[in-house]
């Protein structure tokens, strides 16, 4: 099983921090993220890996080489400018000609990608997204209108919506629909294949899930690392 991690992203919410270093790079403890990353793909079965580099790509390089050290082997392209979450998968086309995987470089999960991959090549689609629910806290009066007409209020809800994880499991023929040389995230993807009534399918997780995306998501991150540490690597 091959797997495209998305390192090239700028991390502009965790700034000034990844004004010097890439966001899969912060630490979880005494663990870059990506490393932490990395010893799970593995322990999933994971054998090839590709890193999407841009930002700060040398420093990813410097310290992930080419996988050895994990038992697998890392190669390395480097966006020439931000293509966005998915644009990237063009600069490996002719080089995932399988079932693959592809996810943000700077989440933690416990998710079981045996299970995932089963599940996508059960269906015959394209494109299956790794959801979770997550709750969103909304500190606010929220009013539901009709026609200028207040029908129900609630005092500061918390809403429960069905996330992506950024967690994909895809077949080559996805690459088909991303332009080249141009930005084209995973939102443009969802909507190119909805229009063209291409299935895109769920697979549903209820366990570990965090990214650092945020201070206060890896700040969360850290704890949840301390608590879970042995799980996470593989001790």
């Amino acid at each position: 099983m091959k797997a495209v991690i998305q390192a090239g992203g700028q991390g502009t919410r965790l700034r000034p921090y990844t004004l010097i270093m890439p966001k899969p790079m912060m630490p979880l403890g005494d663990k870059p993220v990506i490393e932490v990353l990395i010893k799970w793909l593995r322990k999933n079965g994971v054998l090839e890996a590709y890193v999407t580099t841009g930002h700060l790509g040398h420093l990813i390089r410097a310290l992930c080489g080419d996988g050895s050290q994990w038992g697998l082997s890392i190669e390395y392209s480097e966006e020439p400018e931000p293509l966005g979450t998915v644009g990237a998968l063009n600069l490996l086309d002719g080089r995932l000609d399988d079932t693959f995987l592809m996810l943000n470089g700077d989440l933690i999960t416990d998710l079981d990608l045996y299970a995932f991959r089963s599940f996508h090549r059960s269906h015959g689609g394209k494109l299956t997204v790794a959801v979770t629910p997550k709750l969103v806290h909304v500190d606010l009066g929220v009013l539901d209108t009709d026609e200028g007409r207040v029908t129900g209020f609630r005092e500061k809800p918390s809403l429960r919506y069905t996330v992506s994880m950024g967690i994909y499991c895809m077949e080559p023929e996805i690459i088909e629909y991303i332009p080249k040389g141009i930005p084209f995230g995973f939102d443009d993807l969802m909507h190119a294949m909805l229009e063209a009534g291409d299935p895109v399918h769920v697979f549903q997780h209820d366990g570990l899930w965090m990214d650092i995306g945020r201070p206060e998501d890896f700040q969360a991150a850290q704890l949840e690392f301390e608590r879970n540490r042995g799980m996470m690597l593989g001790d």
